[in-house]
């Protein structure tokens, strides 16, 4: 052991006197950077020796692992939980370690159990539960120990040479001011990072106890203790010098003997003897009663030969042998012999309502059917019928009775006449169908007429079909749908349309066919989708009627201004409805032969507003088409004006063309809400 001691106290002189700085500065050194929490593992070395780098890292992570262990304690101080620390990494297990572990020490001392459990939970473990279990128990006190008040006398005391007065730090140290503005703690606490708050140092954690082998550190406030490492076992107690002392159960009164039994205290335990004794003939039970002692019994021969014991209480006596007659017989009066038993006569209905028929020393009972005797107890048991003749007595389902059994049938059937067998039940007679119901074999179906369908509710009540809410009730009819119950009818617009003969469609009324329109002897009528008009027109002057639908030009007579006026002005009527396809040709205009080298020119002169038409030449005239879509009702007035160059001369035509466009087939959109 000393040459050990000289080889370290040799290393220690090298690795000052070739760094110049000692281990205890490694240690600070370590200390305070584990305080400002930097990575242990790679701390910039103030030496290049290997231990002064192994006592800076170890101090650092001692620390490290005092702050995580300290925060976990504190955690389970204030919170009463850890139910927060889920992370997997090393920090938050030691963490969660220490207040798993607090827990468990609050728990034993909120729950009566000694804070020095023997549950193998780990060194450490145990050093932080003992430490709350202990701290527990100190919170509860109402005034501080006499321990501690004499432990701050003697920090105050060791301490107080270098301490100088608080006035110098302003007041802000929690213990002393050493002057320069900076704070230190007394013996047991250390600085806390603010430089002027002091915390507990858990000696205990940081194995600076000085405990024996034997012994346990529980960590106090500003020191430690140390306490027997193995329990004193049931019935001793750990007494402050750390013997074991017998408890005197029957003096603390924590026995369990009844209010019949007196306590006697035993070394480690006790006893509970009876208050009263019990005299000769009875012996004690557990629970202090007196027993009476059947001698007949526990005793070899009490009576002499020819001779029946007979037990009594607290005693026995002893009569002369008897006849004695066994089951099913008794004694004649004389007492002499043993006469057979009429069980049958006696007062107990040994038969309970069978039959019953004496035997000498026993008797039998004739049951009745649907019962079987039981020899063994000796009465008329029921039989189950059911169980004894499964499938063979019921067509359906068979319950057994007393005595005998009955036949029931499952839904849909009834019981036959021979109470047996199931005939089916006709379900349809009691009309459990709102309209049409089909019986079928042990059950019935509803179905409904045509227009209805079977509720998915009970599959019984029929409900109206909404013909027009079905997907494709918007096609059913051309312009509305009208439920009705098991039907629909379609209608059509209130003027211009009738009802086809199909009952769906609406097809237009020809008013000037009919003669249904207004208009007068001056006016031709011209029909149109859902309407008509009225058209009349008037030649120009210098022209002609010929037709009804034609103007031809009088003689010009050598004017000039005539010979440029159309030669004929015809007119045309055109209807069709809104969003017709662009491109759609709706005229064509052409002389009524051609001749080579004819020149043809077709153009739109007037009422072409909106350019909803266009003209394009052919070889032989040109047509008028739709230019662009035309989406809502409106008439158009349009001038065609044709000019034919043949021969040298030209002629002009001229189209009035009346277009009509009216609203492509009107159709509603089903809402049964205004139905």
């Amino acid at each position: 052991m000393a040459l050990c001691v000289v080889l370290l106290c040799a290393l220690v002189g090298v690795l000052l006197g070739q760094e110049q700085i000692s281990i205890e500065e490694c240690c600070k050194d370590g200390q305070k950077r584990g305080n400002d929490n930097q990575d242990c593992a790679s701390l910039p070395l103030i030496s290049g020796s290997d231990t002064c780098r192994i006592v800076q890292e170890q101090c650092c992570v001692t620390v490290l692992e005092d702050n995580m262990c300290t925060t976990g304690i504190n955690m389970a101080k204030d919170q009463g939980a850890c139910d927060s620390l889920f992370t997997n990494t090393c920090e938050i297990k030691t963490t969660k370690m220490c207040c798993d572990c607090c827990l468990l020490g609050k728990a034993a001392q909120e729950n009566g159990i000694p804070c020095d459990h023997n549950l193998s939970v780990g060194y450490q473990c145990g050093l932080v539960s003992r430490a709350c279990c202990v701290a527990g128990a100190s919170d509860n006190q109402t005034a501080p120990t006499s321990q501690t008040e004499l432990l701050n006398q003697d920090d105050n005391k060791e301490n107080g040479d270098n301490a100088v007065p608080n006035d110098q730090c302003n007041g802000k140290c929690a213990h002393h001011c050493v002057g320069n503005d900076t704070c230190s703690c007394f013996k047991g606490y250390k600085l806390k990072p603010d430089g002027k708050s002091c915390e507990d140092i858990n000696e205990c954690l940081l194995g600076a106890s000085n405990c024996r082998s034997g012994e346990r550190c529980i960590n106090t406030e500003g020191s430690f203790r140390c306490q027997r490492e193995v329990s004193c076992g049931t019935g001793y107690e750990l007494t402050d010098n750390n013997n074991c002392k017998d408890i005197d159960e029957c003096e603390t009164g924590i026995h369990n003997c009844g209010p019949e039994f007196e306590c006697q205290n035993t070394q480690g335990s006790f006893r509970c003897l009876p208050k009263v004794k019990c005299g000769v003939g009875f012996i004690q039970d557990a629970l202090g009663n007196c027993i009476d002692i059947n001698e007949c019994v526990t005793q070899t021969g009490p009576c002499h030969r020819g001779q029946v014991c007979i037990n009594t209480v607290g005693s026995y006596t002893c009569q002369r042998n008897s006849v004695n007659c066994g089951r099913g017989y008794h004694l004649n009066e004389e007492g002499t012999r043993c006469i057979d038993i009429d069980e049958c006569k006696g007062p107990e209905q040994v038969c309970a309502g069978h039959g019953c028929i004496n035997l000498l020393g026993s008797y039998r009972c004739e049951c009745e059917p649907g019962y079987n005797f039981n020899s063994i107890s000796r009465v008329c048991e029921d039989v189950n019928e059911c169980r004894h003749y499964p499938g063979r007595l019921c067509a359906h389902k068979c319950e057994n009775t007393l005595g005998s059994y009955k036949c029931s049938c499952t839904t849909g059937f009834k019981l036959a006449a021979d109470g047996r067998n199931c005939d089916d039940l006709n379900e349809c007679e009691s009309k459990p169908c709102s309209q049409e119901c089909a019986n079928v074999y042990g059950s019935y179906q509803c179905y409904c007429r045509r227009g209805y369908q079977l509720s998915d509710i009970d599959g019984m009540t029929c409900e109206d079909i909404d013909e027009c809410a079905l997907p494709t009730g918007g096609h059913i009819c051309s312009y509305r749908c009208h439920n009705t119950p098991g039907s629909f009818h379609c209608s059509c617009p209130t003027s211009g349309y009738t009802l086809a003969v199909n009952g769906r469609s609406c097809q237009d009324i020809d008013e000037c066919l009919t003669g249904r329109h207004t208009c007068t002897e001056n006016q031709s009528c011209f029909n149109v989708q859902g309407g008509f008009r009225c058209l009349s027109f008037e030649c120009p002057s210098n022209y002609r009627r010929v037709g009804e639908t034609r103007c031809e030009r009088l003689l010009c007579n050598e004017s000039v201004e005539c010979l440029t006026m159309p030669l004929r002005i015809t007119y045309y009527y055109l209807t069709f409805p809104t969003n017709i396809p662009v491109f759609t040709n709706i005229f064509r205009m052409g002389p009524s032969h051609t001749v080579p080298g004819d020149d043809i020119q077709i153009a739109i002169t007037s009422g072409n507003d909106g350019a909803f038409f266009k003209t394009e030449q052919m070889p032989t005239g040109g047509v008028m088409s739709v230019a662009k879509l035309i989406s809502k009702p409106q008439d158009f007035d349009l001038s065609l004006e044709l000019r034919l160059r043949r021969y040298g001369s030209v002629t002009t035509y001229l189209a009035k063309v009346l277009v009509f466009v009216t609203q492509e087939e009107p159709r509603v959109p089903y809402n049964p809400l205004l139905e």
